[in-house]
C-alpha cells in the first residue's frame, strides 16, 4: 500500500476537525445570537444554513474515510508495525474528534433549550400585539360610536 493513502486519511481527518472547530465557533456564536433581544430570523437562519453546511461537509469527508479504509484494512492489520506512526496518528486525531464531537452535541443540547426559549419568548410577543391591536381595533369602535353619539348630543342641546 502507498503511503499516500494514509497521508490521505490524516489528511481527511485533520479536515473533520477543522470542521468541527467551525461548528463550535457557529454554536458559540448561535448563543451571543439567541440573547440578543433584537434578533431577526434571518441571521439565526444563516448561522443555521452555514452549519448545515458544515454537515454535509463532515459527512462527505466520512464517506470518503470509510471508502479509503476499506481499501486499505487488511494492509493495515496485517502490517501494523509498518504503520505504526501513521495509525498512532489518525489515533490521535480521532481522540481530537470524538472530544470536539462531545463538545459539540452538548453545545447542540443547550442551543436547543435556548431555541426553544426563545420561540417561547417570540410567540408571547406576538400574542401581547395581536392583543394590543384587538384593544386598539375596540377603543377605535368604541370612539366612533361615542364620537356620533356626541355629536347628536351636541345638535340637540342647540
Amino acid at each position: 500500500m502507498e503511503t499516500n493513502y494514509m497521508q490521505i486519511m490524516i489528511e481527511s481527518l485533520e479536515k473533520k476537525k477543522a470542521v468541527l472547530d467551525r461548528i463550535i465557533d457557529l454554536n458559540r456564536q448561535q448563543k451571543i445570537l439567541l440573547q440578543d433581544e433584537n434578533l431577526g430570523p434571518e441571521e439565526f437562519e444563516k448561522n443555521m444554513a452555514y452549519k448545515s453546511n458544515l454537515v454535509d461537509e463532515i459527512n462527505l469527508l466520512d464517506n470518503g474515510f470509510e471508502e479509503l479504509y476499506e481499501k486499505v484494512r487488511m494492509e493495515l492489520q496485517e502490517n501494523q508495525a509498518e504503520y505504526q506512526v501513521e495509525i498512532a496518528s489518525m489515533q490521535s486525531l480521532i481522540r481530537e474528534i470524538s472530544a470536539r464531537t462531545n463538545t459539540i452535541q452538548t453545545q447542540e443540547q443547550r442551543g436547543r433549550i435556548q431555541v426553544e426559549q426563545k420561540f417561547s419568548d417570540v410567540r408571547k410577543q406576538v400574542r401581547g400585539v395581536r392583543s394590543s391591536q384587538k384593544v386598539v381595533r375596540q377603543y377605535y369602535q368604541n370612539m366612533l360610536h361615542q364620537h356620533n353619539a356626541d355629536a347628536s348630543v351636541i345638535d340637540n342641546k342647540k
